[in-house]
């Protein structure tokens, strides 16, 4: 697994490489060959039709000589490269800078047809079979008076022509090379910035997962992929110093970090296998990175949990938009609903509104209890998550169709460890820590939680926060 990324990475630059490598040998020889020939070919037609104006009306009107036309034609054709021949309608070649000008001889060209470039100004052929190769030729009447006498044709030697593409394909194929060659820093790049870091990241979560919290790794970079190393190998520390009281810290992080490890693997596996295209790289690992961050932080409340009794908890309230909260720990469920085929559907009230509490303690409110509404709904479901103004007040709702909470055990529900009988078929490796936790928070902030819940249908839990008075500012 840990070299999947990098196996479809390398096979993705060869694929890339290799179809680059058909397009180019495909389709660029055939519009490279166009192109030089309708290039070629509006040069002679231009030519053509000069002469066609010139040198061989002059031929017809009597004004110039046959000899003096031939030797006139005979130094363009040179510096043209091509054949200039000069064809009555009837067929019969009057002269041809190809070969010496004889007037006894008759030459005709049998099946001569001047109309045989109907729709265009050029054809590839033999021409009526006077060459034994393909040739490009363009005609130009001549006209007197109105009327046809002749045809000024050029024609141009099509291997010329396949010689000069040639080059130029030459040249692209050595530049396409060039380019494959030079992106393979990008290859270079990614292995270096990304993929060893994140192989040594995997690896020390695969080490944190088994138990080693004293597994200890670096990764020398200070962008996201060292701050991500970092705060793991922070977490893992925190949770090493905790040793003293192992057997119920263990129980205690078992159920807090399970999610959020579970999201933070799921993606990173998603980018191994490939479900995540590469181009969505920064957004899921700046999901995985919140959830870093939220996990070493959620370590010293769990710590601060088992001494709520002697010392109480500590509250750093702010003012921040719950909104955002709300969807930032939606969004870190995604990998997790999309297994279970479970929407999140959002009905917040306004674009932003603040309240004034601990931010990441409702933070981990809302995941805890959304958490929990995931693990028991049922797929293909639908889980609100709901904001309400009452009384100067906000309310909280995140509401499930699951299997909902019988009455006997709706007031044991916030006990530690407490599960109730219906959840241990969906919850086998729970803890019940979680809602005794949000109790414990929504508490601590003189604020309350309801629970309203049955069976078979499903469990809403609302809570309360206070309103911030930055709202009445912006308002």
């Amino acid at each position: 697994m840990k070299k999947t990324l990098y196996l479809k990475f390398v096979l993705a630059y060869i694929i890339f490489g290799a179809f680059s490598f058909i397009m180019v040998t495909t389709f660029v020889p055939s519009m490279t060959r166009e192109h030089l020939i309708r290039e070629k070919a509006e040069d002679l037609y231009a030519e053509a039709t000069l002469i066609a104006g010139t040198y061989a009306n002059g031929l017809y009107t009597s004004q110039t000589d046959l000899e003096t036309v031939k030797m006139q034609l005979d130094s363009l054709s040179v510096y043209l490269d091509s054949t200039i021949r000069i064809i009555n309608p009837s067929g019969r070649l009057v002269l041809d800078t190809n070969t010496p000008l004889n007037v006894e001889e008759v030459i005709i060209i049998e099946g001569f047809d001047p109309t045989v470039t109907s729709g265009s100004y050029y054809i590839i052929d033999d021409f009526f079979g006077s060459f034994e190769s393909d040739v490009l030729s363009v005609l130009s009447p001549i006209t007197s008076n109105y009327k046809v006498r002749g045809y000024v044709v050029i024609h141009c030697d099509m291997n010329d022509i396949q010689a000069s593409c040639s080059s130029l394909l030459n040249i692209s194929y050595i530049t396409l090379i060039i380019l494959l060659l030079l992106s393979l820093i990008i290859l270079i790049f990614f292995t270096e910035i990304v993929y060893i870091p994140l192989r040594k990241i995997t690896h020390a979560t695969e080490q944190y997962a088994a138990g080693n919290m004293h597994y200890e790794f670096q990764v020398d970079s200070e962008d996201e992929m060292g701050y991500l190393a970092a705060c793991l190998n922070y977490m893992a520390s925190q949770i090493a110093g905790a040793e003293d009281d192992q057997k119920k810290f263990v129980a205690n992080v078992s159920h807090d970090f399970r999610s959020p490890l579970t999201s933070i693997r799921g993606y990173l596996e998603a980018m191994l296998d490939g479900t995540i295209p590469q181009e969505q790289y920064q957004k899921y690992l700046e999901i995985v990175l919140n959830e870093t961050e939220r996990l070493t932080k959620l370590t010293n409340s769990l710590l601060t949990l088992n001494n709520l009794n002697t010392k109480g908890m500590l509250l750093d309230k702010t003012d921040f938009d719950i909104n955002q909260i709300i969807r930032r720990t939606a969004a870190s469920f995604e990998g997790t609903c999309r297994k279970k085929t479970i929407a999140i559907e959002l009905i917040l009230t306004g674009e932003e509104m603040y309240v004034y509490a601990d931010m990441e303690k409702i933070q981990q409110v809302l995941y805890n209890l959304i958490d929990n509404a995931i693990k028991f709904s049922h797929n293909d479901s639908v889980i609100k998550v709901e904001t309400s103004l009452k009384k100067n007040k906000l309310f909280v709702s995140v509401k499930d169709t699951g299997i909902g909470i019988p009455k006997e055990d709706l007031k044991l529900i916030w006990d530690r460890f407490y599960k109730s009988d219906l959840s241990r078929g969906k919850d086998k490796r729970g803890t019940g820590l979680g809602l005794s936790i949000v109790k414990e928070i929504i508490n601590c902030h003189e604020e309350n939680i309801n629970v309203i819940s049955t069976v078979g249908e499903g469990t809403e839990f609302i809570f309360s926060l206070a309103l911030s008075a930055k709202n009445e500012e912006e308002d």
